[in-house]
């Protein structure tokens, strides 16, 4: 059955769920995607990160030393996408984000064992605000790195010096979902990757709309549909692995590099 000749279902009081994202930037759905199929997506994200993981193929550092990957899912992850056009829920997207005129970016966060807490960010420069909607691949909580997020940080443009000092971070909330559920979020919410205190990696699938989406007609086939793994953060050269281990190390330097820089220019706000 093609996705065109799925039956498409209306998200119930659509107004509120506006409302609710309008105020906290965010929003909350349950049971959405099938969760036999996600443990096979599971199972095959793990074995072509060992298989990569052994073949010396993987790349150093640009994540792995503080525990927070990038992924592409492979062509196996389009069912998830079409269980939230089912739903209802990328019209949504649409209607909260008009700009959402392509399919999206195809992704993918893998949390480590033993990964360490990110700092607070928001994932673009605020004029350049995107939609993402994640999907939990497995039962994601405190233990395996639920996300820590900040309501209502979206609303005004934050300098990290006056994130820092104004502290609303004192409101953050996790979000644990169970597998299948979907988190629909604004780019501009501040938050943060969360420690990965269990022996299993933790996926999450990201689907995202930078400049509107994707800019290849069936994102789902980039690469031949093939399962990779990118970096995240950090660049996977001497230079970047260097930064990584100093910030793993020692948070604070890389919080006092961040204020001091804030307080000069228009970072986070421009396309600088």
């Amino acid at each position: 059955m093609s996705v065109m000749s799925r039956e498409k279902r209306s998200l119930p009081d659509a107004e509120t769920l506006k409302q609710t994202f309008t105020d906290q930037g965010y929003l909350v759905f349950r049971d959405v995607v099938s969760r036999e199929r996600l443990s096979e997506l599971r199972a095959k994200i793990l074995e072509e990160f060992e298989r990569a993981s052994r073949s010396g193929s993987l790349f150093s550092g640009g994540g792995l030393i503080s525990g927070h990957l990038n992924c592409f899912p492979g062509a196996g992850s389009r069912f998830a996408y079409e269980a939230l056009e089912e739903h209802g829920i990328i019209d949504l997207i649409k209607t909260l984000f008009p700009k959402a005129v392509r399919p999206p970016n195809v992704g993918c966060n893998f949390n480590l064992p033993n990964s360490v807490a990110q700092h607070y960010h928001a994932d673009r420069n605020f004029i350049d605000h995107f939609m993402i909607a994640n999907v939990a691949v497995v039962d994601t909580n405190v233990e395996n790195g639920a996300i820590d997020l900040v309501p209502g940080t979206h609303k005004k443009f934050y300098k990290f010096w006056r994130f820092a000092v104004e502290r609303p971070h004192r409101a953050s909330i996790r979000i644990p979902m169970n597998q299948g559920d979907v988190l629909v979020r604004t780019s501009n919410v501040w938050h943060r990757g969360m420690p990965n205190r269990t022996t299993v990696a933790r996926p999450m699938l990201a689907f995202t709309w930078e400049d509107g989406g994707s800019t290849q007609a069936d994102p789902f086939t980039a690469g031949d549909g093939k399962i990779v793994f990118r970096q995240n953060w950090y660049n996977p050269n001497l230079l970047g692995r260097m930064r990584e281990r100093t910030f793993v190390a020692a948070p604070i330097s890389y919080s006092a590099y961040r204020f001091v820089t804030s307080l000069v220019g228009t970072k986070g706000y421009d396309r600088q």
